[in-house]
């Protein structure tokens, strides 16, 4: 996934003497939390049932869960781990806070879709370019609330700051190695529809997280 977290520390407004947002309550913030998790959640549920992959710590743990007996959840959190301290070092208390616990959520609720539907006789076209739709609408909602689902777009960011090095090519390279290395793992047709999701969960981010456009 090439979803970058928000970037703290970064005027919402175009110019200074714009209106400032007001931060989001405590209510609010956990609502989306659960929100943005539940949908980022389901469409890795669906992008999993179709026998997909993604970019990004998402796409290692989906491809790991094919190849092991360990389900997504359990490679999501355990893969995320070592990236926590990156954010504690680059975004602060607050968004590490926030991304510890949308990690866990994302993790559990990866086991309960599943459960809830059935999933086992999904078409693979509207599974994962729905499921990647749905995904990047979860990414939205988190990165309106100052959070993301971790990984490796952390390290993207430290390594933009250490050394200078654009994230959004580093995000990119990140993820065109991940995705081409699930070659071993799933079909060419599925690979090539799994590059197709990616591209509709990013425009879906791209087109509609435009803070400046917004006060909240």
């Amino acid at each position: 996934m090439t979803a970058e977290p928000p970037t703290p520390n970064r005027t919402d407004s175009p110019t200074t003497d714009a209106p400032v947002a007001p931060p989001h309550s405590l209510l609010e913030d956990v609502f989306a939390l659960v929100i943005g998790t539940l949908m980022v959640s389901f469409g890795l549920a669906l992008l999993t049932a179709s026998g997909a992959v993604t970019g990004g710590v998402a796409g290692i743990a989906i491809l790991l869960s094919y190849v092991s007996d360990w389900p997504f959840g359990v490679w999501f959190v355990l893969i995320n781990a070592p990236f926590f301290l990156l954010a504690l070092l680059r975004m602060g208390w607050q968004f590490t806070l926030k991304t510890i616990v949308t990690v866990v959520l994302v993790s559990l609720f990866s086991s309960l879709h599943p459960a809830m539907l059935d999933l086992g006789s999904i078409e693979p076209v509207y599974g994962v370019l729905f499921g990647s739709a749905v995904t990047g609408v979860g990414f939205i909602v988190l990165f309106r609330h100052r959070a993301s689902v971790g990984g490796i777009s952390i390290l993207c960011l430290f390594l933009q700051d250490r050394f200078g090095w654009r994230a959004g090519y580093v995000q990119m390279g990140f993820d065109a190695v991940i995705v081409l290395s699930s070659v071993f793992v799933v079909p060419l047709p599925m690979l090539a529809l799994s590059v197709a999701g990616a591209v509709v969960m990013n425009l879906v981010i791209a087109l509609n997280h435009r803070p400046h456009r917004y006060l909240a």
